[in-house]
C-alpha cells in the first residue's frame, strides 16, 4: 500500500506538470549526488523519508461483518508517511517553477480517494496489492532551518528546491482471512449457550 500511495502521487504530479509522467520519479534523491549516475538528472524526485504509526487507530477491531458472518482478518497498520518532493531540473529556474507547481497542486487537491482519482492511475499499478479503495490526505510540513539542514545532510548534502509533505493515513493490511465465525445477535443467547455448556461439562 505504501508503494501504491506514492505511485498515485507520482502519476498525479506528473500529469499536472506538463502532463508528463516521465518527469516525476520515485527514487532515493541521495543518488542525485553521484556524478556517475545521471538517471535522476532533470527530474522531480519523490523520496520516502520516514514512516510513523498512527497510534490513535492502533486498537481498531480486526473483524468485519459480511453476509451475517464475522470475518476475522490480520491486523492493519495505519501509517503516516513523510515524503520529500524535490526538483532536480537542468536549471535552477526550472526547478523553482516545478516545485511551485507541486505546491499549487497539493493546495488544490489535498485529499485523495478512489472516487476523485483517475482509475487508470491505480488499476494499472504493478503492485500485487490490487488496490481498489483508498483515502489519504497530504499536508505541507514546515521544518526549522536546523531540521532542514540535517535532512539534506542525510540525503547527500546538496539542497534542491523542495517541499516536505505528511501523507496520512495509509492503511496497510494483508488480505488474509484468519477465521470466520457466526455473528453474535444477542447477549442473552450467548449467555444461555455458555451456561448450557458449563452444565453439560459438570
Amino acid at each position: 500500500m505504501i508503494y501504491d500511495v506514492l505511485n498515485i502521487l507520482k502519476k498525479e504530479i506528473g500529469n499536472y506538470l506538463e502532463g508528463s509522467e516521465d518527469l516525476v520519479v520515485l527514487d532515493n534523491m541521495a543518488r542525485a549526488e553521484d556524478t556517475n549516475d545521471t538517471s535522476l538528472n532533470n527530474n522531480v524526485i519523490i523520496t520516502l523519508l520516514s514512516t510513523e504509526e498512527e497510534s490513535t487507530l492502533k486498537n481498531t477491531p480486526r473483524h468485519e461483518m459480511k453476509n451475517g458472518s464475522k470475518i476475522y482478518k490480520s491486523g492493519a497498520a495505519y501509517l503516516n508517511l513523510y515524503v520529500m518532493v524535490a526538483a532536480n531540473r537542468s536549471t535552477y529556474e526550472m526547478s523553482l517553477q516545478d516545485i511551485s507547481k507541486v505546491v499549487e497542486f497539493f493546495q488544490d487537491k489535498s485529499i485523495f480517494t478512489n472516487n476523485n482519482t483517475d482509475p487508470s492511475i491505480f488499476t494499472n499499478s504493478t503492485s500485487e496489492s490490487n488496490i481498489e479503495e483508498f483515502k489519504f490526505m497530504v499536508d505541507l510540513k514546515s521544518l526549522r532551518i536546523e531540521e532542514l539542514s540535517y535532512a539534506w545532510t542525510v540525503l547527500g548534502g546538496r539542497t534542491m528546491p523542495s517541499a516536505l509533505y505528511k501523507v496520512s493515513i495509509v492503511k496497510v493490511q494483508k488480505q488474509k482471512v484468519t477465521g470466520v465465525g457466526p455473528a453474535i445477535t444477542t447477549i442473552e443467547e450467548t449467555t444461555l449457550n455458555l451456561t448450557k455448556n458449563l452444565t453439560e461439562n459438570e
